[in-house]
């Protein structure tokens, strides 16, 4: 009897044994099956969602570095001569491979200044130009790299849709004519991503500003960069109206000779509520959306 008990007993044990193993086996399954991964599709679709419009710190001069939600890199202007450093600094520092597209506004030298080098070191995809000549020896100096690189200019005016991403949508808004002044020669370059929108003028005047206002255009935008560095000769209130920013982005150099920002731009922009941004002030600034919600950085 007493033999009988102690196998009941042990085979109720090794019973219980089993049924506990299975238990916490399928707990763990359970378990591993519903816990999320540090790599899981959603959090790579975050990640991939971002758009970055950098508006670079290179003082008394215009450079926009746009990184794309699939990788691709987009910079207006580049600077003045002399910035060269501090453009290859940043092309390391959010580590450019690529300048899939470039666009130089116009001939100016504080926006193309660094293009010559850049052209000649780094790879360039589509290069985008106004019809707008100089016979500076910056402007003939990035002819030349361009056509050593073997690169063809595409003519930068009204209408021009740019093929960058299939996220985002990259038009030119202007120039929509010909004129004598390279100012209003200027590239407008609009970019947008799901809510949010950027508009890049260049150094757009008011002549220019009225002729985009005339062809319809759609220019409402969440961040302006401000025309011509904040000087009197850009940002009109009629343009103001229709871009309707909540940002305005001045590039500028500290204590420059002319006098940018001025005070009537200034008060414009105040005027109509907009939050006044400046790289000489707050140095690079960057935007960084979703399509949705927006954020802003700045280095100062």
């Amino acid at each position: 009897m007493k033999k009988s008990k102690m196998i009941f007993a042990a085979c109720m044990a090794f019973i219980l044994l089993t049924l506990c193993g299975c238990t916490s086996f399928q707990d763990n399954a359970s378990f591993a099956a519903s816990k999320p991964s540090s790599t899981s599709a959603s959090s790579v679709i975050s990640e991939d969602s971002q758009l970055k419009v950098i508006f670079l710190d290179v003082g008394q001069g215009n450079a926009q570095l746009i990184l794309t939600p699939s990788g691709k890199t987009m910079l207006i202007d580049g600077g003045n001569n002399g910035r060269e450093k501090d453009m290859f600094n940043y092309i390391k520092q959010y580590n450019v491979k690529k300048i899939d597209v470039l666009v130089g506004s116009h001939p100016d030298a504080d926006h193309i200044g660094t293009f010559p080098e850049l052209v000649d070191a780094l790879d360039i995809g589509a290069v985008y130009l106004p019809r707008a000549s100089s016979n500076t020896k910056t402007y003939e100096a990035l002819l030349t790299s361009i056509k050593n690189k073997g690169l063809r200019i595409k003519t930068a005016k009204t209408g021009v849709t740019i093929d960058l991403d299939e996220k985002i949508k990259v038009v030119m808004v202007a120039p929509a004519d010909t004129y004598e002044d390279t100012n209003n020669m200027s590239a407008v370059v609009k970019i947008t991503y799901g809510q949010q929108s950027f508009l890049f003028p260049g150094d757009a005047e008011y002549k220019s500003e009225q002729d985009m206002i005339k062809s319809g255009a759609e220019l409402g935008s969440t961040v302006l960069a401000v025309g011509h560095h904040g000087s009197n000769s850009s940002t009109s209130v009629g343009f103001l109206k229709k871009v309707k920013p909540l940002y305005a982005v001045i590039q500028v150099g500290e204590d420059n000779k002319y006098g940018h920002p001025t005070e009537k731009t200034l008060k414009k922009l105040e005027n109509q509520k907009v939050k006044i941004l400046r790289t000489d002030k707050n140095g690079s600034i960057t935007f960084t959306t979703d399509g949705s919600s927006l954020k802003v950085a700045t280095d100062k």
